[in-house]
């Protein structure tokens, strides 16, 4: 029997490519509006509520508008917008967050997607702040480079543009943002990690359409006394022990080295998280890389359905 799945706004680039990648699947059967009622509260109900899985790509007020439709109990809701992150009533989409989460996220019927900068950051400091390693109160930096696709359709329009010739030259660098230092990824990167202290996050948008990377630079002065680079390193080797979609490079990646310069897309059209420690005397670098539609948006999301569905958790994928 077929899982019936709807995507509300498919029309972005996350329900888009969720809908697309579920359309090849034999075991969804996917259900459609009519373009011209796409805004029609009732119809989007009756669409809603008669999934199994329904998932919300939206904005915040928008997705807390559709959840509030949903009065089938057998409707699972996976939302893609921010407006559900730090509710303790949904299940964080993010199945290597901890043991456990696999477990919730297949009872739930209310799931939360991740997101892109969050995923990277969470999956580099939840195992070091479980295993005791980084202090809850620590002070952590972060900087996070990811292509522009992210920004959404207005944002990819304005790149395409600018890489016409005689297109705006500002587009052509890397572009820092969100320098009101409150970037809606915040509270989930708090919330999932246990850090009782409130990050310095900063993004930066790149000339490229998407892949991302989030660096975090850590002092072993500032962590518990003994930890150093092995240390990271191995804490987050043993988290992700066995782990599919998550790999831990060597540390101090020697092919990375060896280039001297850190490919942000190589993650590209892959599920694939990587983590990496670079390691020094005093101090080490840890980046985490994903697709930022892939693990970042609609990979993870469709990864969430497959372990709430109980099918393989790569299917799809």
């Amino acid at each position: 029997m077929s899982t019936k799945v709807f995507v509300d706004g498919q029309e972005g680039t996350t329900g888009l490519r969720i809908h697309e990648v579920l359309a090849q699947r034999a075991d969804i059967e996917m259900l459609h509006i009519d373009p011209e009622r796409r805004k029609d509260a009732a119809e989007r109900a009756r669409l809603l509520n008669a999934a199994d899985v329904a998932f919300l790509c939206l904005p915040d007020v928008a997705a807390k508008e559709s959840a509030a439709l949903v009065t089938n109990p057998n409707t699972c809701i996976i939302d893609a917008s921010t407006a559900h992150r730090t509710d303790p009533a949904w299940a964080f989409g993010l199945p290597e967050l901890c043991a456990g989460q696999r477990a919730a996220l297949r009872a739930a019927k209310r799931i939360a997607n991740p997101g892109c900068h969050a995923s990277s950051f969470i999956a580099l400091m939840r195992p070091l702040v479980d295993a005791g390693l980084v202090p809850r109160s620590l002070p952590v930096s972060a900087t996070s480079i990811t292509g522009y696709s992210g920004g959404g359709k207005k944002m990819i329009a304005e790149y395409e543009a600018a890489a016409q010739p005689g297109g705006d030259a500002k587009f052509k660098s890397p572009r820092p943002y969100a320098l009101g230092l409150a970037h809606k990824h915040i509270p989930e990167m708090m919330a999932h990690t246990g850090l009782a202290t409130r990050p310095a996050f900063l993004p930066v948008v790149g000339p490229f359409y998407k892949g991302l990377a989030v660096t975090v630079p850590l002092h072993y002065a500032q962590l518990v006394a003994g930890t150093d680079g092995a240390a990271l390193h191995r804490a987050l080797a043993a988290h992700y022990d066995s782990e599919r979609f998550v790999r831990v490079m060597p540390l101090s990646d020697p092919a990375t080295l060896a280039d001297g310069f850190f490919d942000v897309q190589a993650c590209n059209d892959t599920n694939r998280l990587d983590l990496f420690v670079f390691a020094a005397a005093d101090q080490a670098v840890l980046i985490a890389r994903l697709d930022n539609l892939g693990k970042g948006a609609s990979g993870a999301a469709i990864q969430a359905m497959n372990v709430h569905l109980g099918v393989d958790e790569g299917l799809g994928l």
